[in-house]
């Protein structure tokens, strides 16, 4: 779990945490744009061979009310699709965050030591090119879902999604309406997240906090398997998102719903492997430092989720910050002892519970850009080489969904320490 001096969000964060965001909200939407910083950091490089393209889809599932706003007769969530992509330098560039969505992280990241206001979180541009033409040289192409932490946009994940789709994947990233800090949906209406009024309602009683992180979870996993339909309906040839925009040329029917992966950060990751358990479509999954228990501490004993108690068959990945690993994280453990297929356990050095977003990247140049002090970078993303980091999840990433979703041979990355990332400790 999250602390505001330490981390953000592990599992689903501390409602501490999401309080401190809600009463800094007000002072952030008051600041003056023109104190923000003018020009946007910017994200790393995708490695592969292929460009990248990327469409957002608005999707609406029918079936279901809105878990948390009852006035919302139908649940609404936002997707990007980030795919490799042919001829894309004719196509712009696509931003990481939208204006609404960047006003919203504004609002409630609770990065440490990093001001209010003085971040034009909306300046960064992706290496995705808006509706270019699908690559479909080589037949169906394998689907990655990446989910982010609680409080945090899709966004937040567009390096290594965007480095997945140059290596051939299609990459869908998933918001959880009023779970992430603020949603942008076509036509610029933004909504935002309603997770600081519901802890506020858990009054710090343990059972309520319980509650909400079952509800918090029980959501983003109904979520995922409706995205899920999803993926299988644009396999089969169906537009689900025809009303709204047409889909970039070659997407509908290039995705192979036989061979589907998932990961995600925080809370994200959580999902990534409880959704394992819950539906058979994912194959494979990664859990980048998320708790897999209903607890407020990583290292806290007890109340474990079920893909926890039941083990896997499948194959996982886990990747912790420096000090997260299966022997200290109790739920890992668990799911490490309990599982009989396929797993492996990877520590980032030096890394810290961000260190798995664009906040790597980000907060340094940030930093820069404000001149803070190098304690903030510390204290947010560790004191890991922000270089070696990034390199380091993409190239594990990478040969993980390679060897489970495309039968690749993991590049040797999981036999044990690898000299090539001195910065991933093998944890047996």
């Amino acid at each position: 779990m999250h602390t505001s001096t330490t981390r953000r969000g592990s599992g689903v964060r501390r409602c501490a945490g999401l309080l401190l965001g809600a009463a800094l909200a007000a002072t952030a939407l008051a600041a003056s744009q023109a104190t923000a910083a003018s020009n946007g950091p910017t994200l790393p490089a995708p490695t592969g061979s292929h460009q990248v393209g990327t469409v957002s889809l608005h999707l609406v599932d029918p079936a279901r009310r809105d878990p948390w706003v009852a006035a919302r007769q139908h649940r609404e969530l936002m997707v990007s699709v980030r795919y490799p992509a042919r001829d894309a330098d004719r196509y712009p560039l696509a931003p990481q965050m939208l204006p609404g969505e960047a006003a919203g992280f504004d609002a409630l990241n609770n990065f440490t030591g990093v001001p209010k206001g003085r971040v034009d979180w909306s300046a960064t541009r992706s290496h995705a090119h808006e509706g270019a033409p699908v690559d479909r040289r080589g037949g169906p192409l394998p689907v990655v879902l990446y989910e982010p932490g609680t409080l945090d946009p899709r966004s937040l994940g567009t390096t290594l999604a965007d480095d997945l789709a140059s290596h051939g994947f299609v990459v869908v990233t998933v918001d959880h309406t009023y779970d992430a800090s603020a949603v942008q949906f076509p036509g610029g209406r933004v909504e935002r997240s309603v997770l600081p009024k519901e802890c506020a309602a858990t009054k710090g009683e343990p059972a309520a906090i319980t509650a909400l992180l079952k509800k918090v979870m029980a959501v983003n996993v109904a979520d995922t398997r409706f995205v899920l339909d999803q993926v299988d309906a644009l396999a089969a040839g169906h537009d689900p998102d025809a009303e709204h925009r047409p889909l970039p040329q070659g997407l509908v029917g290039a995705l192979d719903p036989h061979r589907v992966g998932m990961f995600g950060q925080s809370s994200g990751g959580m999902a990534a492997l409880e959704t394992m358990h819950e539906d058979p479509r994912i194959t494979a999954g990664a859990d980048l430092d998320g708790v897999l228990a209903y607890e407020q501490g990583d290292h806290t004993p007890g109340n474990p989720f079920p893909v926890a108690t039941a083990g896997l068959k499948r194959p996982f990945l886990l990747m912790g910050m420096d000090g997260d690993n299966h022997h200290t994280v109790p739920s890992w453990g668990q799911l490490w002892n309990n599982s009989r297929g396929w797993h492996r356990d990877l520590t980032l050095r030096g890394g810290q519970h961000a260190s798995f977003t664009d906040a790597e990247s980000l907060l340094p140049q940030v930093a820069r850009q404000l001149g803070l002090p190098a304690s903030t970078v510390r204290e947010n993303v560790g004191s890991i080489d922000p270089g070696q980091a990034v390199a380091a999840e993409s190239a594990y990433l990478t040969a993980f969904f390679d060897q489970w979703l495309r039968g690749g041979s993991g590049d040797g990355l999981f036999d044990g320490p690898s000299p090539r990332f001195p910065v991933i400790d093998y944890v047996r």
